[in-house]
């Protein structure tokens, strides 16, 4: 769609006339879009239009507010809740750590030979040739005798002691 100066004379009389963008585009037909005519009329300098759906506001007067509901006589507020008292916080003291056991050396057995019911800690360098695992009798479903479950699942400090720097 080109704009001829026959359709810029049709815009601009319809425009001044107060016609819609969408009537004068439906007018100007060769499927010109209500958005080309407003492009058209805003790059033309044609002159604005309040907008339909804002009514004019004088600057001058300014809405009327409502005043504050007053406090409600006869009804009192609730108390609010303080901090509490420090006497019923208590930190818990840290559990005392086991005994420790010594281990005492099992067997010694090869992977050929270790069951379920063995201690499987490692005893030696894998690479060796006389690298064996513990083979002392395990406890309650563990991989390790009671000794090297101990050395193996040692408590975590509290957060304080292990934060570094």
């Amino acid at each position: 769609m080109a704009w001829t100066e026959e359709r810029i004379a049709l815009l601009t009389k319809l425009w001044s006339d107060g016609l819609t963008a969408s009537q004068i585009a439906s007018q100007l037909g060769d499927n010109t879009t209500r958005n080309a005519v407003i492009g058209k009329a805003h790059r033309l300098g044609l002159s604005g239009r309040p907008s339909p759906v804002r009514t004019p506001r004088d600057p001058g007067v300014k809405p009327v507010r409502q005043a504050r509901p007053k406090p409600l006589v006869g009804h009192q507020r609730l108390p609010v809740m303080g901090k509490p008292k420090p006497n019923l916080i208590r930190k818990a003291e840290p559990a005392a750590r086991p005994q420790s056991l010594e281990v005492v050396p099992g067997p010694g057995v090869t992977l050929l030979k270790v069951t379920d019911k063995m201690c499987k800690w490692p005893i030696g360098h894998p690479g060796d040739d006389g690298f064996r695992f513990c083979g002392n009798e395990s406890r309650d479903g563990s991989p390790y005798c009671e000794g090297h479950a101990q050395m193996a699942y040692q408590p975590l400090p509290p957060k304080r002691e292990r934060r570094t720097g």
